[in-house]
C-alpha cells in the first residue's frame, strides 16, 4: 500500500478534490493521529504552505478517520459522512487498475502500520467490523495487474478491466460505507461499473437527499443523523429551538468547502485566478437579493461558487498586490476572531483581545525604538485610516481648537510628502477639510526617494505666504519602487521647524523585524507617529493596519467624546483599558488577535526568516533579469525592498530606437501581458506608469509560499505570452 507518511511531497495519485472534503475537526490533534506527533513540538512552520506542498498538507486538513463525501443529486448538494473509530487514521492508495488511482477513507482500509498494542487492536477491531458487514479483509496482491484487492476471482489473476471485479468491489464497498462505493465507482469506472440500484436505503438516501449517521449510538444525537438542507433555511439553525444538529452540520459543510479551498490555494496545477468578465458573471449566475428565504443547500452552493471565482491571492505564484500568502495560524485567528463577535470599544466586551492589543502596540513601540515601548496607538481598517490619524492628530495638536471650532479657526495649514508617496495623503487631506491643495509633492531621485534640499525649500516657501507647515509625511517603502526616504534628514528638518513628522511605513514597516534589513528605517525612531501594516509584509490576513503614537494621551485627548452610555466613569476595573473613546470609530473589528497570535506561533524570527527570503528572491528576480535580452530596469541598482521594476520589450521592438514611437508601443506590452496571464490563470503581477515611464511590470514579494521555481516560472510565463507583440 502507498500510505501517505509526513514526508511524502504529494499524494501519490491523481484525485478529484471535489469528491471528498476534510473532516470538521480542527484540532491539530486530531489531525495528526496516526503519526503519534506531540502536539507540544510542532510548530506553525509545518503547516501549510512549505516548500512544497506535501510536507505540510497533511498537518493542515488532509489525515482523518472521518470524511465528509459530498455528491451532486437532482436537488443539489448532498452531504454524507462516513466514519470509523475502529481504524488507525491513515490514508491509503488503493490501486484498483493499473492506471488509476483512489483516496479512500480509513473506513474501509486499515493502515499496515501498527505504532502499538493500541494500533494492533484497532487492527483486529478493524476485521471484525469487516466481518461484522459481511465482507472480508483481502491481503494486496502481488501481480501488478490484479489490484490490491481482488474479488473477481480467489486467486486475484482477474482481470482489472472486468467490469464484474468492478462490479464485485463496488457491492463490497457500499455494504461498509453506507453507499459511498457507487459513487466511486462511478468515478473510476464509469457508468459500467455501478451496481445494480438494489440497495433499498442507498435509494431511499437518494431519493430523500438526507444525511444518515452509521453511528453506532442508539439514539443517534450526532450532526450527521437526518439532515436534508433542501427542506431547511437560516431560521432552522441556532437559535431556533433543536437547532443545534443542523447548525453543527452546516458549519461543518462550510469548513470542508473552506478547507478544500485551503488546500487548493497551494496547489501550482491550479490557476490564481479562474477569470471571468463582469457581464459574464452577472449572466451566468442569478446574484440579485430576494423577498424570499433561499434554503441552505443553495447557500451552500453559493459558498462554493464564490470561492471558485475568488483569486487565489494564497498562490505561489500571485504577486499582484503588497499583500499576498495566506498564513494558517493567522487564518485560524481570523476564524476565531469572528466566533467571538465582538467590539473593541471597552474592556468589559472584548478583555481578551483590548489586552493582546495593548501588548502588541506596545511590542511594536519598542521595535520602532520608543524608550520601553512608551506612547499610544490603535488598529484601524487599512493604512489609509492610519495615515488620516496621523494627520488628524498631528493638526489637534499644533492647533486643539480646531477639535471644537472647525478649520475656520486655525490658519491654512500645509502638508508634505513626496511624490511618490501613497495617495491616501490626499485622501486624507480632502477627508479632513485640509484639502488637496495643501498637500505639496517633495521631488524624488532617480530610485524614489524624497529630496531633503526640496523639503526644506518648499517649507520656507509656505512659512513666506503665511501658510503653517504641520505635517511631513516620509514614506518607508513607496508603493511602486519600494523606497525608503532619508528619515534622518527628514528628522533633522522636521525638528528644526517644529514640525509634525509621520513615518508611512505600511509597506517597509515589516523590514523591523529583520536584523539585516532594518538599518533602511533609520531614524524611524524620531518620528511622532509611525503607519505600519502587518498585513502586508509580515503575512497577517487582512486586514491589520496599526497606527504608533509616540506622545501617550494625546490621541485620546484629540478623540474622545464621554459617551455616558458607553465609557461610564465609575465602572469597577481600570478605565485606561476602554480604548473606543480614542478612535474615530465606535464599531472597531478585532485586528490583533491574526497578529498576535503569529507572533506567538513564529516568534519574532519567524517573521525575520520570512522578510529576509523575500528580499531574497527579489534580488534572484533583480540578478536574473538586470542582463537578460528582453528586459530593461526601470532604474539602476539592487531593489531596496521586493520591488521589481522592469519592462519586457517583445522581439518586435529591440531593433527600434528609443524614441517616442518606441515607448508608446512598449506602453501597450504589460497590459496585454497581464490580460492574457489572467485569461490563463496562470500568475498576476502589477503594471502601471509613473511620471514620464510608460508602463512597466512592478514584481512584489511578500508571499511566504513562493519560491525559487516560482520566479523562474513566472520569467518564463511573460516570454511566453508576449513573445508574439
Amino acid at each position: 500500500m502507498h500510505s501517505l507518511a509526513p514526508h511524502d511531497p504529494a499524494p501519490p495519485f491523481p484525485f478529484r478534490h471535489s469528491l471528498i472534503s476534510p473532516p470538521s475537526s480542527l484540532s491539530l490533534k486530531n489531525l495528526l493521529g496516526p503519526f503519534h506527533f506531540p502536539i507540544s513540538r510542532l510548530r506553525g512552520s509545518r503547516l501549510l504552505p512549505p516548500s512544497n506542498l506535501g510536507g505540510g498538507e497533511h498537518s493542515s486538513a488532509s489525515l482523518h478517520p472521518d470524511w465528509n463525501i459530498h455528491t451532486r443529486t437532482s436537488t443539489g448538494i448532498r452531504r454524507q459522512h462516513v466514519s470509523c473509530p475502529c481504524v488507525t487514521p491513515t490514508l491509503v492508495a488503493l490501486p484498483l487498475q493499473p492506471s488509476r488511482g483512489a483516496l479512500l477513507p480509513p473506513h474501509i482500509l486499515t493502515s499496515t502500520r501498527t505504532h502499538s498494542r493500541a494500533g494492533s487492536r484497532r487492527r483486529q477491531l478493524a476485521h471484525s467490523h469487516l466481518e461484522a458487514t459481511g465482507a472480508s479483509l483481502a491481503e494486496p496482491m502481488a501481480s501488478p495487474g490484479s489490484g490490491f484487492w481482488s474479488f473477481g476471482s480467489e486467486d486475484g489473476s482477474a482481470d482489472p478491466e472486468n467490469p464484474g471485479t468492478a462490479r464485485a468491489w463496488c457491492q463490497v464497498a457500499q455494504k461498509f460505507t453506507g453507499g459511498i462505493g457507487n459513487k466511486l465507482c462511478a468515478l473510476l469506472y464509469g457508468d459500467s461499473g455501478k451496481p445494480a440500484e438494489g440497495g433499498g436505503s442507498e435509494t431511499s438516501r437518494a431519493a430523500t437527499g438526507k444525511v444518515v449517521c452509521t453511528c453506532d449510538q442508539k439514539p443517534c444525537n450526532c450532526p450527521k443523523g437526518d439532515v436534508n438542507y433542501a427542506f431547511l433555511h437560516a431560521t432552522d439553525l441556532l437559535p431556533a429551538c433543536d437547532g443545534e444538529r443542523p447548525t453543527l452540520a452546516f458549519l461543518q459543510d462550510v469548513m470542508n468547502i473552506l478547507l478544500q479551498y485551503v488546500v487548493k490555494s497551494f496547489d501550482r496545477s491550479t490557476k490564481v485566478i479562474d477569470f471571468h468578465y463582469p457581464n459574464e458573471l452577472l449572466q451566468e449566475y442569478n446574484w440579485e437579493l430576494a423577498d424570499q428565504p433561499q434554503n441552505l443547500e443553495e447557500i451552500l452552493t453559493h459558498c462554493q461558487t464564490t470561492l471558485k471565482y475568488a483569486i487565489k491571492t494564497g498562490h505561489p505564484r500571485y504577486f499582484n498586490q503588497l499583500s499576498t500568502g495566506l498564513d494558517m495560524v493567522g487564518l485560524a485567528a481570523d476564524w476565531l476572531t469572528s466566533t467571538a463577535n465582538t467590539n473593541m470599544f471597552t474592556y468589559e466586551i472584548a478583555p481578551v483581545f483590548v489586552l493582546l492589543e495593548y501588548v502588541t502596540l506596545k511590542k511594536m513601540r519598542e521595535i520602532i525604538g520608543w524608550p520601553g515601548g512608551s506612547g499610544d496607538g490603535i488598529f484601524s481598517p487599512g493604512g489609509a485610516i492610519s495615515n488620516m490619524y496621523a494627520m488628524l492628530i498631528a493638526r489637534y495638536k499644533m492647533f486643539p481648537e480646531v477639535k471644537e471650532k472647525g478649520m475656520a479657526a486655525v490658519p491654512r495649514l500645509i502638508a508634505f510628502t513626496s511624490e511618490h508617496s501613497h495617495f491616501s495623503l490626499k485622501k486624507g487631506a480632502a477627508a479632513l477639510g485640509i484639502g488637496t491643495d495643501s498637500v505639496i509633492l517633495i521631488k524624488c531621485d532617480e530610485r524614489g526617494k524624497m529630496i531633503p534640499s526640496d523639503l526644506e525649500r518648499r517649507i520656507l516657501e509656505v512659512k513666506q505666504k503665511g501658510f503653517v507647515p504641520f505635517l511631513v509625511s516620509a514614506t518607508a517603502g513607496t508603493t511602486v519602487y519600494g523606497a525608503f526616504d532619508p528619515l534622518l534628514a527628514v528628522a533633522d528638518i522636521c525638528k528644526k521647524y517644529k514640525i509634525w513628522m509621520h513615518v508611512d511605513a505600511a509597506w517597509g514597516g515589516g523590514l523591523l523585524m529583520s536584523r539585516k534589513h532594518k538599518w533602511k528605517l533609520n531614524g524611524v525612531e524620531r518620528a511622532n507617529s509611525v503607519t505600519w501594516n502587518p498585513h502586508k509584509m509580515m503575512g497577517v490576513p487582512l486586514q491589520c493596519s496599526a497606527l504608533l503614537v509616540r506622545e501617550e494621551g494625546l490621541m485620546q485627548s484629540c478623540n474622545q467624546m464621554h459617551a455616558s452610555y458607553l465609557f461610564q466613569q465609575d465602572k469597577h476595573y481600570d478605565l485606561s483599558y476602554d480604548t473606543g473613546d480614542k478612535a474615530l470609530q465606535c464599531g472597531r473589528h478585532v485586528d490583533v488577535f491574526k497578529l498576535w497570535l503569529m507572533w506567538r506561533a513564529k516568534g519574532t524570527t519567524g517573521f525575520e526568516a520570512h522578510i529576509d527570503k523575500c528580499l531574497e528572491l527579489a534580488e534572484y528576480l533583480y540578478t536574473i533579469i538586470k542582463n537578460r535580452e528582453g528586459y530593461e530596469m526601470v532604474f539602476d541598482g539592487k531593489p531596496q525592498h521586493t520591488n521589481v521594476c522592469f519592462w519586457f520589450v517583445p522581439p518586435s521592438l529591440r531593433t527600434l530606437e528609443d524614441n517616442e514611437e518606441r515607448m508608446s508601443r512598449l506602453s501597450k506590452v504589460a497590459p496585454v501581458i497581464k490580460a492574457r496571464m489572467m485569461e490563463y490563470g496562470t500568475t498576476m503581477v502589477s503594471y502601471q506608469p509613473l511620471g514620464d515611464k510608460v508602463n512597466f511590470f512592478r514584481m512584489v514579494i511578500s508571499n511566504p509560499a513562493a519560491t525559487h521555481q516560482d520566479i523562474d516560472f513566472l520569467i518564463e510565463e511573460i516570454e511566453r505570452l508576449g513573445q508574439d507583440l
